[in-house]
This record gives C-alpha cells, structure tokens and sequence, in this order.
C-alpha cells in the first residue's frame, strides 16, 4: 500500500514546532546577554531584558503545542485508515 503523504511534507504542529524552536532560541540568547553582566562584573542590563527571557518558557509551550497537534493528526489518521 502506498503512503499518501511525502517524506518531506510538512505536517500539522510542524509549523508551530518551528516558531516554538525559534522563539525558545531568542530566548535563549536573551537569558545569555541577561546574566553576562552578572560574572563579567559590569552594570546589569534593564528590567526588560529578564523579560525577554521568559522568551524560553514561551517557545516551549509553543513548540508543546506542535508536537500535541501533531500527535492529535496522527492518532486521527490512524483511526480513520482503522475503518
């Protein structure tokens, strides 16, 4: 039986898993440049910048997000191809 679906196409959440991955990374950067100062001794950066770091916490529950959607379509193509 042939799968109807390509290797390389996109499935649903995959979308979602991306931005989650790259907000997660900006986060990540953000949290770097936010506790540099704190080994390097010099001036902490402003308030905003901590908050640019919940950046993290954001794209995972994006990226969460993905990955349930995904395993949701999955779990319905596989009881619909059950029928």
């Amino acid at each position: 039986m042939r799968e109807k679906t390509q290797a390389n196409s996109a499935g649903p959440g995959d979308g979602l898993i991306r931005a989650g991955a790259v907000v997660f990374f900006i986060g990540a950067v953000a949290t770097l440049v936010t506790v540099a100062p704190l080994f390097l001794g010099a001036k902490p950066f402003p308030t905003y910048m901590f908050g640019l770091s919940m950046l993290m916490a954001v794209g995972f529950l994006v990226a969460g997000a993905g990955v349930l959607r995904s395993v949701a379509a999955g779990r319905r193509q596989a009881r619909d191809a059950g029928r």
